[in-house]
């Protein structure tokens, strides 16, 4: 295929494998569904971009081999580790508290949806080790390490990602949108489903604290 001369290999394997890694459903896309369902579009969009440069900066990394050295330091990847499970259970309880113990639960999760949500995003892609071992160990088997320019096949690849991720998450942003107008007179079943969304966030904080590196 004409990719190949620019150092990326076996591209349909790769939009194959790129396209259920990015639907299977995680703390990323679980927080835009939220935060759109709450904030609407314009906030969805705003953790869509987080997102972005969160994958953007993961995958920089991952090129000039900050990311092998964090995976091969069991110390510093065990500290990130932990700072990504601490935060997906920082969030979790705060969505719970937010939903099931706060007097004022709707202006209370509007403020907080409206406050630093591109910045939350980021934080959440960032301390995400899952990520940091993906764009090694994925990446890797579809460029060509003898082609002179490898960083122009890391860009095309994840110029792929990068937009098939956006209409993804276009996707759960109108649809986040959506659910918060059908459960906006049901407010139980609104509250029962923020309430699964924080759970959740906490079995990722679970899963992710007892992740073997």
């Amino acid at each position: 295929m004409w990719l190949e001369q620019f150092g990326v290999l076996n591209i349909w394997t790769y939009l194959a494998g790129m396209f259920f890694i990015i639907l299977v459903p995680g703390p990323n896309t679980l927080y835009v569904l939220k935060t759109s369902a709450s904030g609407g579009v314009s906030d969805g969009y705003r953790a869509a971009f987080g997102v972005f440069l969160g994958d953007a900066i993961l995958i920089f990394l991952a090129f000039i081999g900050v990311a092998s050295v964090i995976k091969a330091s069991p110390v510093l990847f065990t500290i990130v580790r932990f700072l990504g499970a601490f935060y997906l259970l920082y969030l979790g309880i705060k969505i719970i508290h937010a939903t099931f113990f706060s007097k004022k639960v709707h202006s209370e999760q509007t403020t907080t949806v409206q406050k630093h949500v591109f910045r939350k995003a980021l934080t959440l892609s960032m301390t995400n080790p899952k990520a940091i071992l993906f764009y090694i160990s994925f990446f890797v088997q579809f460029i060509d390490f003898n082609y002179a320019h490898t960083g122009l096949s890391y860009l095309i690849l994840a110029s792929m990602l990068e937009a098939f991720s956006f209409i993804y998450l276009s996707f759960l942003i109108f649809g986040g949108v959506a659910l918060a107008r059908f459960f906006g007179s049901r407010k139980n079943i609104a509250k029962l489903g923020n309430g699964v969304i924080g759970l959740f966030f906490m079995g990722f904080a679970t899963k992710l604290a007892t992740l073997s590196s």
